[in-house]
């Protein structure tokens, strides 16, 4: 069994719901570009590839799907939208099992404490979304240990801490205006000496060219190596769907700049934009292991291949 546990009914129904915006917009777009055809020819591969695109698959992994679906209905051209449906699942499916978007069993099963340090840029949803995994971890009986690592932004010691309430977790934070990487060493040295499971690091927003705050980052991991010396066990990137495009570059610069392992992607369920999961699987090749669903403590999913794709397509 999973981690987190079998994925439930609740969940898929959850998870249906948070792709609603991306799904109706795709299917609107092409049962409108597929009416009067019963073969698949040069416009509609056309019309096709711009729906895509405009989904925010991304350009290089739209080309390689119109590509795949051509070889495939090249025998027998004629199709209707459910079978397009079909072939579409397919191939998306098949994007993410290359690229190792799946689940195996987690890692956190086997080293303790589990090192997650979590980065991004500032308005992303970073700190809440350490919140909701430390209530998934939580519920799923794991012991939790947050670090206030993001020491520069007036709110986010204080939002760390209510997390830390809401979820009955521990918190070491040093305040405001402190040094980052002392706050991730006191962090992982009391989860290491409370026999914790799971230690997830808060880090300020950076953008990639702010040279500075990237050498902190190697800084935090170096000062954490000195208590645990394979962490961070995962450098998790979080990535706001609902920014489409601009998420697909964000995701490129941190992955070239530091060694992003796993990524999550929020507000999925606030934009029709969700084809930018399997554009950044596809391109990136770093696999996609949380979404977001939706605003409540819940609606953080470990990530299932399967399910996401039978949601956008079912």
């Amino acid at each position: 069994m999973s981690f987190f546990g079998l994925f439930s009914k609740e969940k898929k129904e959850k998870l249906d719901h948070g792709l609603e915006k991306t799904k109706t917009s795709l299917f609107d777009k092409i049962s409108k570009a597929i009416i009067g055809k019963s073969t698949i020819d040069d416009d509609f591969l056309d019309s096709l590839e711009e729906i895509l695109v405009t989904s925010d698959v991304g350009i290089d992994t739209t080309l390689k799907i119109i590509d795949r679906l051509q070889k495939r209905v090249s025998a027998d051209k004629y199709i209707n939208t459910k079978e397009l449906n079909t072939l579409l699942k397919d191939e998306i499916a098949k994007l993410f099992e290359e690229n190792k978007s799946y689940q195996t069993e987690p890692k956190e099963n086997i080293i303790k404490p589990y090192v997650i340090m979590v980065v991004g840029v500032n308005g992303v949803g970073k700190t809440t979304t350490i919140g909701k995994l430390a209530h998934l971890f939580k519920t799923n009986g794991k012991k939790v240990v947050l670090g206030a690592g993001d020491t520069f932004r007036a709110a986010a010691v204080q939002q760390l801490k209510i997390w830390g309430q809401r979820n009955d977790v521990h918190v070491v934070e040093h305040g405001m205006n402190t040094d980052p990487a002392s706050v991730a060493y006191d962090a992982v040295k009391y989860a290491k000496e409370n026999n914790a499971d799971v230690v997830l690091i808060d880090t300020a927003g950076r953008l990639h060219n702010r040279v500075d705050l990237m050498n902190e980052l190697s800084k935090i991991k170096r000062v954490m190596n000195k208590v645990i010396p394979e962490a961070p066990h995962e450098i998790l990137l979080v990535l706001d769907a609902s920014t489409g495009q601009n998420a697909f570059e964000q995701a490129k610069q941190f992955t070239a700049a530091t060694e992003v392992n796993a990524l999550a992607l929020t507000k999925l369920d606030g934009t029709a934009k969700g084809g930018v999961v399997i554009g950044i699987a596809d391109m990136l090749k770093v696999p996609v292991k949380y979404i977001g669903v939706g605003e409540g403590i819940d609606d953080l999913q470990l990530f299932n291949k399967h399910e996401f794709v039978d949601s956008l397509f079912n």
